[in-house]
């Protein structure tokens, strides 16, 4: 009797985990997200007769909760035209991961335009932020200002056909005052210094021809992230930013580098003016700083799966209920 009634626990059991598995799939479905260009959708909300005004950049949020959208809150109070966040949007570039990212910056009131990182293209990356926010690379107008967004994910360099349009787009760009260009990734690591291989574009002898490129065509600023840090500098002729602290783990303990904040950059009559808004960033003491950067994953990873967490939660009861009442039975049977 006990073992016909076990083995419909069981039963139940098999069917629930199905249930389990459904119920995933199913939720995945419903919470797909429904958008589509967004990148395009936001450039319609920018005034691009504007002269005189601000916007703002910063890198690495990669599902971030809690900096994230402080970022989001303060960078609502701010006085910006728009904002590029220059890559690693999310920490593997599946739909559930993106869909996350999309309601967070729901909360911006102000248009956001995305760059795409090498943790974007991760999994089914490509195809999922090709979906969602449109072609990899782009350009646009604001004013006398010239915006080049490039896809530099694969962390090595940009294939010959991006390379044609962005020559083009730099020629096309000389007609404007101001040359601004975003990648995720940087041609050099600053820590390593150039011509050495770091966190950085990996074929170095690109990296020679697009530095160059950037340089014969007077580009005002490169913007660029990976690094989870600040750095200023420049490379060749070409000045560049480093702004990967928007969120995610930080990569070093030099308080003058390793910081979360945010790009504002000020356009006006007299010329171009970047200021480096800091947000509340761990100490350096060790244990305090893997404590930090171990709580970002696990909460994003219950914040993104909170649903999937409670069915998980069920099915592991069950589990232990079931096994829990065999091992009574055991007992029970083996007294007898």
């Amino acid at each position: 009797m006990e073992d016909k009634l076990f083995n419909k626990y069981v039963l139940i059991f098999i069917i629930i985990v199905l249930l389990f598995a459904s119920g995933i799939k199913i939720h995945s479905l419903m919470t797909a997200p429904k958008t589509s260009d967004w990148n395009y959708h936001q450039l319609q909300k920018i005034d691009k007769s504007k002269t005189n005004f601000s916007f703002a950049v910063f890198g690495d949020n990669k599902n971030s909760v809690k900096t994230f959208n402080t970022l989001i809150s303060k960078l609502n109070k701010e006085n910006v035209l728009f904002v590029v966040d220059d890559g690693d949007l999310v920490f593997e570039g599946d739909y559930e991961k993106f869909r996350f990212f999309l309601n967070q910056i729901k909360r911006l009131n102000k248009p956001l335009l995305t760059v795409f990182g090498n943790h974007d293209a991760k999994d089914e990356g490509r195809v999922a932020y090709y979906n969602l926010f449109g072609p990899f690379y782009y350009s646009f107008t604001v004013g006398d200002n010239y915006y080049i967004i490039l896809d530099d994910a694969n962390e090595k360099r940009l294939d010959d056909e991006q390379f044609n349009w962005l020559q083009n787009e730099l020629k096309i760009s000389q007609k404007y005052k101001n040359r601004f260009v975003f990648m995720h990734v940087p041609l050099y690591d600053p820590r390593k210094g150039r011509y050495k291989q770091g966190h950085s574009l990996e074929d170095l002898g690109f990296v020679k021809k697009l530095n160059n490129l950037f340089d014969e065509n007077n580009v005002t600023m490169l913007f660029v992230s990976h690094i989870h840090a600040y750095y200023r500098g420049v490379w060749g002729k070409t000045h560049y930013i480093i702004t990967g602290g928007g969120g995610a783990e930080l990569e070093g303990s030099n308080p003058k580098h390793f910081f979360y904040h945010y790009i504002k950059v000020h356009i006006n009559d007299s010329g171009v003016k970047y200021d480096v808004i800091k947000l509340a960033s761990p100490d350096f003491e060790f244990f305090d700083r893997l404590t930090h950067d171990a709580w970002i994953y696990i909460y994003a990873f219950f914040a993104i799966h909170f649903i999937d967490t409670l069915l998980l939660i069920a099915v592991a009861y069950l589990s232990i209920y079931i096994i829990f009442i065999k091992w009574k039975w055991t007992i029970k049977r083996n007294k007898n």
